[in-house]
């Protein structure tokens, strides 16, 4: 299928991409940067002509499939790798971005449904807000989770009095910090507007066989539950200060992404109407 060509053309890419952030522990390279952002951008470009393709030719509404849902938020941590990559070249990003994006990729080709659900032309606007912040959300959760695994990895360095590893080059823990913080709130409002339009979008079926969702479907409660973590973690760091600096806001990004896992695993592997053809 030409679908299993294009996810296997850009998963390919980011692979070689990841490969040669790995060598970056083994030998310096003075072209090694140049050719990892060509196979990532060739990669992201590929990506893209995938997703533009899977939207143009959906049945119903566009990009709206379990599967499109993780190839959507890989396509967005690519992005994010680029971007810190071109403005830090020496940090080793992708050897924490690239697995995730990798992850997400062989869970959309292994378990996610490719099936897309239709919508009536009235709720595609609330859909497309709906599944985008949802994206959001999980992307700020991923780019949280790197920065607190970064941090620990610093932190026990430098405890330890070790050098820095020879050719894995990281951020410092001012600016580790401060991303775990802004990726915690960033999560927390991207979320609440997931979960507002998901309301809306399920608010507008006539009767409850009119591809509405139950309010105690699994994923709703798992999202749901997400939701209330972030807002816990949020007032706490507001109210109390020490929660915002150091190890306790890098574990509150940990923690995030634990919840992340869970709601994700809801969604694939139980019994669950939200997602599913309407």
């Amino acid at each position: 299928m030409l679908s299993g060509v294009g996810i296997i053309c850009f998963a390919a890419s980011y692979s070689v991409a990841l490969l040669l952030e790995l060598s970056r522990l083994l030998f310096r390279s003075g072209i090694r940067g140049a050719v990892m952002l060509g196979f990532a951008g060739a990669g992201l470009v590929a990506h893209s002509a995938f997703l533009y393709y899977r939207a143009v030719e959906a049945a119903g509404a566009p990009l709206s499939s379990e599967q499109d849902w993780y190839l959507v938020a890989a396509w967005v941590l690519v992005v994010m790798y680029l971007y810190l990559v071109y403005y830090h070249p020496r940090t080793s990003f992708g050897l924490f971005l690239l697995p995730l994006v990798l992850g997400l990729i062989a869970t959309a080709v292994f378990f996610a449904n490719a099936e897309p659900f239709a919508r009536g032309p009235a709720s595609k606007i609330w859909g497309m807000i709906h599944g985008c912040s949802i994206v959001l959300a999980t992307v700020a959760v991923f780019l949280g989770f790197m920065a607190g695994v970064m941090y620990f990895w610093q932190t026990q360095r430098l405890k330890n009095k070790l050098p820095p590893a020879k050719g894995l080059r990281l951020p410092s823990l001012e600016w580790l910090q401060h991303a775990n913080s802004r990726t915690i709130v960033v999560a927390l409002i991207t979320m609440g507007i997931g979960i507002l339009s998901g309301m809306i979008l399920n608010l507008m079926g006539e009767h409850p066989d009119d591809g509405r969702v139950p309010w105690h479907d699994p994923v709703v409660l798992s999202t749901t539950a997400m939701f209330a973590w972030l807002l816990v973690a949020v007032i706490t760091s507001a109210v109390y200060r020490p929660v915002r600096a150091g190890r306790k806001v890098a574990y509150l990004t940990v923690v995030s992404f634990v919840f992340l896992l869970i709601a994700l695993g809801v969604g694939l592997f139980l019994d669950t109407q939200h997602g599913g053809p309407a």
